[in-house]
């Protein structure tokens, strides 16, 4: 075989970011070239590496010689010899200019960036198609698990109408601690910042927004319209107590942060938010840092994606599974889309306050006659039904501690009977409200 054909047989690949994810697909690269050469015939060449603190990666640079490292991404960007330009460093700026000046060069762009895919993505799949090439974001969703792509090619036929999933791995290890460890919210949370698992400033994470950023990316390719984060609605896990883990447990329930999406009459609706959903389903038994997404398609029924949603190696695997994806078809001088942007149509979001809601309330209240008569009428007011109601014993000899779930009711008429509600002289607090998953299957 000529020089030439080997030559042309290579993919040649820029780096921008070396950090923790970047370390692992380099590596994956390095270790795995022969394999995937076998794979896909074409050699992944690591040709450019664009790291802003060079001075700390001295091994890199002494191991791999052959290898370009420099401080400025832009000489990668540039560099005509460079197929693919893989975006690693996080953030929506400058890894937003780096991907529009790649895409306008006429390279394709992979990315696990889930801040800059649903706040702007809308902007980088129209250069990619002015340009006829593509971007690939499998890892900015569940770390290692195939979400998007199977969503892009093997589900593509199905309507998808349901999304729910627990997709940060911080919060479901909290989770998980205060249930099967009986810590509190803030003893669960120094546990996961000693492992490692969530940041001294872990906001994104608790909060919800880093949820509501993949339930972005993923409402827009299931449900093939544009959906931004600010369409989410948010509710972080911060209210959770060792009470509701507790008495979510004594009534058949479990606790976790979920992300749904749904397709209802033409209009979607999307929200992150505290959950309880039954014991028996199997999302319920996702623990620790593990991530797992469920599907809901008119002809491939329920389905379930389940692994590890973070981390070096998880996240390289999808990168790299996305250049692959890139390199196997890889033509220079014909350039095409690889998936493309699926939203080809635009669905409206349904305002959150008109949508509804089963809910479990916790209510301190006087423990005298007299006390539920008065809290069911403003529940009447309002038409929301009671489903179900337990009463427990708590220290406070004059008080006593209510458990409510209602039916399904619209939020709007919630929010406001729990307005009228704190207001009765015979409640003492409003201890804390969560939604109630039961997960059936969609019509």
């Amino acid at each position: 075989m000529n020089k030439s054909l080997i030559e042309s047989m290579d993919i040649n690949i820029g780096l921008i970011g070396l950090g923790y994810v970047g370390t692992g697909v380099f590596n994956l690269i390095q270790h795995q070239k022969e394999y995937i050469s076998k794979k896909i015939g074409k050699d992944l060449k690591i040709v450019a590496v664009a790291e802003k603190n060079i001075g700390a990666k001295k091994d890199y640079l002494k191991k791999y010689k052959d290898i370009k490292f420099t401080e400025n991404a832009y000489e990668l960007i540039n560099d005509e010899n460079i197929d693919i330009i893989v975006e690693l460093i996080g953030g929506l700026d400058p890894a937003y200019e780096f991907i529009i000046s790649s895409l306008k060069n006429g390279k394709y762009v992979v990315t696990a960036n889930k801040d800059l895919m649903a706040v702007r993505g809308g902007n980088i799949f129209e250069e990619a198609e002015k340009n006829n090439v593509d971007i690939l974001f499998e890892a900015s969703v569940g770390g290692g698990i195939p979400i998007i792509g199977p969503l892009k090619t093997s589900l593509a036929c199905n309507n998808i109408t349901k999304i729910v999933g627990i997709v940060n791995g911080t919060t479901n290890f909290i989770l998980t601690k205060m249930k099967d460890a009986s810590l509190s919210f803030e003893k669960a949370l120094k546990m996961a910042q000693d492992l490692g698992y969530a940041e001294a400033n872990p906001a994104s994470d608790i909060e919800g927004k880093d949820s509501a950023n993949k339930l972005a990316i993923l409402a827009s390719i299931a449900f093939n319209s544009r959906v931004h984060y600010d369409d989410v609605y948010r509710e972080g896990i911060g209210k959770i107590t060792s009470f509701d883990i507790q008495y979510a447990d004594e009534i058949g329930y479990a606790i976790k942060l979920l992300a749904i999406g749904s397709e209802e009459n033409g209009r979607i609706n999307v929200r992150v938010h505290p959950s309880l959903i039954p014991k028996s389903h199997i999302l319920a038994s996702i623990k620790d840092t593990y991530n797992a997404v469920y599907f809901y398609g008119n002809y491939v029924g329920e389905i379930m994606s389940f692994g590890k949603g973070a981390g070096d190696k998880p996240t390289a695997s999808s990168v790299v599974g996305d250049i692959i994806s890139i390199a196997r078809n890889y033509d220079r001088n014909h350039k095409k889309k690889i998936f493309g942007c699926t939203c080809f149509t635009s669905k409206p979001i349904m305002p959150f306050i008109q949508t509804t809601n089963k809910f479990y309330m916790l209510i301190d209240v006087i423990d005298k006659p007299g006390v539920l008569a008065k809290i069911a009428k403003v529940f009447g007011d309002y038409q929301v039904s009671i489903q179900s109601m337990i009463q427990k014993q708590i220290e406070t000899c004059d008080n006593a501690r209510l458990i409510f779930i209602t039916h399904n009711t619209i939020n709007k008429n919630l929010n406001e009977s729990i307005e009228k509600i704190k207001k009765l002289d015979v409640v003492s607090e409003i201890l804390n409200i969560i939604r109630v998953e039961d997960l059936e299957k969609p019509n």
